[in-house]
This record gives structure tokens, C-alpha cells and sequence, in this order.
């Protein structure tokens, strides 16, 4: 039988049942094991910005229709950011962890592709 009794300062963990040489209750511990507490601490995990590049090909509703269907954008968020692309030369489609912001750069450049359009998509780490 293992039992586990968890503190602030450490983890204690009795190990074994009286029959298995564990702790009988009558003050001898021999199978108990005192363990400090982990001295890592998980991290949030760094943040990637998608950046869609402005180009004088593509159609500002295939932009508008990217950022709906790939980046899940609300009608008036996208055409916000569409403009932005349009008159600033980039827009941010949103921020990502760096696994899902890979795939969705890949998944903008495809779908473009198949649609014979050069848009590009780029994404930088958030500081």
C-alpha cells in the first residue's frame, strides 16, 4: 500500500503496509522516503505571431476568407485585419503557440496555392 501526504514544502511518501516491512505505527520508519520538492517550474510556452504580407495579386476577399476560415476570425475582425494587411503592408492573424502557428502559416500558403495566389505568411516570436 502506498500512501502520499502532499505539503508545501515537500512530498512524503510512506511506502509498504506493516505485513510488507513497512511502518507498523510504533515509531520505526523503514520504508519511508522523504523526496524535495521538484526545483523546476513549468513555463508558459513561448507565443509566435502570424503575420500575413500584403501583395498586389490576391484579392482582398480571399484575405478576408483566409483569416475566417483558417484563423477562425469573426466577419469584422477579418476585414479589419485584411485592411490592415492592405494599407500597412502586414496584419497579425493571430498568436500562437509554435507548433500551431507552423501549421497555420503552412495551411495559409497552401491554401493560396491551390488558388493560384502568391500570398505570404510569415510568423515571428512574441515578445
Amino acid at each position: 500500500m502506498v500512501t502520499k501526504s502532499i505539503t508545501a514544502e515537500n512530498w512524503h511518501v510512506r511506502m509498504g503496509a506493516p505485513e510488507n516491512g513497512g511502518s507498523d505505527g510504533d515509531g520505526q520508519r523503514h520504508g519511508d522516503v522523504m523526496l524535495a520538492e521538484p526545483k523546476t517550474q513549468t513555463k508558459r510556452p513561448a507565443m509566435y505571431k502570424v503575420i500575413l504580407l500584403n501583395d498586389d495579386y490576391t484579392p482582398m476577399d480571399f484575405v478576408v476568407m483566409v483569416l475566417e476560415q483558417i484563423f477562425r476570425k469573426p466577419h469584422s475582425d477579418a476585414l479589419n485585419v485584411m485592411l490592415e494587411v492592405h494599407q500597412k503592408g502586414a496584419g497579425l492573424a493571430g498568436v500562437y503557440t509554435r507548433d500551431v502557428a507552423e501549421t497555420k502559416v503552412d495551411q495559409v500558403i497552401e491554401y493560396a496555392r491551390i488558388n493560384d495566389y502568391p500570398l505570404q505568411c510569415t510568423l515571428e516570436q512574441d515578445t
